[in-house]
């Protein structure tokens, strides 16, 4: 299985939440956006500990495992076209997620995350946490 870990599934993780551990011990691989990496280092900016929590994302990046995703053309069009369509239902998803979202459904990855507004997003595969 491939997961997409969004922004609280890594916060989780980090904190040994045993559900999130045990979805990323269960992996054979780990996608990590780079919208999600930018969401993770302004958290980090916003705390006391940006120098350990850096390190430590660095150190979760660099195993083999984990796949950084960039933003290209393909995640651009997954984009616009969940973007259009959640505009279209009336169902509002903050834009990061949307392009987290995308990356999901670009690279066929089941996204881990607490955020029930991921429900709305359809031709996802999800993994809720429950928090």
């Amino acid at each position: 299985m491939r997961i997409l870990l969004d922004t609280n599934a890594y916060s989780l993780l980090m904190r040994g939440d045993d559900q999130t551990v045990a979805i990323v011990r269960g992996a054979a691989a780990i996608l990590m956006s780079a919208v999600v990496i930018g969401e993770l280092l302004y958290g980090f900016r916003h705390g006391s500990r940006y120098q350990r929590n850096a390190t430590d994302l660095q150190g979760f990046l660099a195993n083999p495992y984990v796949s950084l995703l960039p933003v290209g053309q393909a995640t651009a069009e997954h984009y616009s076209r969940i973007a259009a369509a959640l505009r279209a239902n009336g169902t509002p998803v903050p834009t990061n997620d949307v392009w987290i979202a995308a990356h999901a459904m670009e690279t066929d990855a089941q996204l881990v995350s607490a955020d029930r507004h991921f429900d709305f997003v359809e031709g996802i595969a999800r993994l809720r946490l429950s928090t």
